[in-house]
């Protein structure tokens, strides 16, 4: 019987998986033609994920399990579970229930048909999210796509289903600051999208706060874009100019009205503009050293401590 193989990434979790393995179950009834194996990987939690993913091991031998010595975030706990996985087709999906696990039964047909190698899921709506971060969110799928030649739609997830290729050819992106939306667009392959309405978390509070979304929202448009460099050139271009027209005004005003370029209020309105500018460009030319540097390390992407026998 074909596999198709679920990624479930889990980070103090305790409280969903019994639920979403539940919820799961019923939909794997309806897909009987196909054997599931359900890889959850626990990313470092400090509650009893890791206990309760021992006992549906002993219980369901189709569950897996990877333990990490620590956590290396969600994007490490997707490639590790890709790593893992055997099936033929095989999806990421959260364990929160907020990817609803019953469309997993159209994701399948839709491939079945062999014109798509993926079917993803995009949220429409983002009832129950904070006005702010909505906001922020939408604002930063119109920034991405118009600097980065790889698009990414509009309240896309990482909840997906993709074939055996399109999996493999991901895998072979080895690099450790890793974007998944951005991986899945870059590799290419045909993708269906289907959307759905927000859907609230079934237990406990979401990892990702605003900080931690901002700041992925950056290393996403840095890893898949270098325009913001371009950007800074432009900016430095821009100011440079500036600074020759106002010594040009000044000095013209001097040979005017005599002692009018004095004054230590404009000089210093200068310098703070000119040092901010320049630190900005420097900010973003750090972003992509550092990026590089990492790179260079060529440290793991993460560290299993514990995972199940089979």
């Amino acid at each position: 019987m074909p596999v198709i193989s679920l990624i479930i990434p889990c980070y103090n979790e305790e409280k969903s998986i019994p639920l979403f393995y539940d919820e799961i179950i019923k939909v794997s009834k309806q897909l009987s033609k196909y054997t599931f194996e359900y890889i959850f990987v626990d990313d470092g939690s400090f509650d009893k994920t890791l206990s309760v993913l021992k006992s549906l091991n002993e219980k369901d031998e189709k569950v897996k399990y990877l333990s990490f010595s620590r956590n290396f975030g969600k994007e490490a706990a997707m490639y590790a579970g890709l790593k893992t996985s055997s099936g033929s087709y095989v999806a990421v999906i959260d364990v929160d229930l907020q990817d609803p696990p019953n469309m997993l039964i159209e994701m399948v047909q839709i491939l079945e048909q062999g014109e798509y190698d993926a079917v993803a899921a995009r949220r429409v709506s983002r009832k129950g999210e904070p006005p702010i971060r909505s906001f922020f969110a939408r604002a930063f799928y119109n920034i991405f796509n118009k600097m980065s030649k790889t698009n990414i739609v509009d309240g896309a997830r990482d909840y997906r289903l993709m074939t055996r290729q399109m999996v493999n050819s991901i895998l072979e992106l080895e690099e450790v600051n890793r974007f998944s939306k951005g991986i899945f667009g870059w590799v290419g392959y045909s993708t269906k999208w289907l959307t759905y309405q927000n859907i609230e978390r079934v237990k406990g509070e979401t990892k990702w706060s605003f900080f931690k979304l901002l700041i992925y929202s950056i290393e996403g448009i840095v890893a898949f874009s270098t325009v913001p460099l371009a950007i800074a050139s432009f900016i430095g271009i821009i100011f440079f100019m500036l600074s020759i027209v106002a010594a040009i005004f000044i000095i013209i005003r001097e040979f005017i009205w005599q002692g009018s370029a004095y004054g230590w209020a404009s000089m210093v309105a200068i310098i703070f503009g000119v040092s901010g500018i320049q630190l900005f460009c420097i900010g973003i030319i750090g972003q992509y050293l550092s990026k590089t540097y990492l790179e260079v390390k060529k440290r793991p992407l993460y560290i299993v401590k514990a995972k199940s026998d089979q």
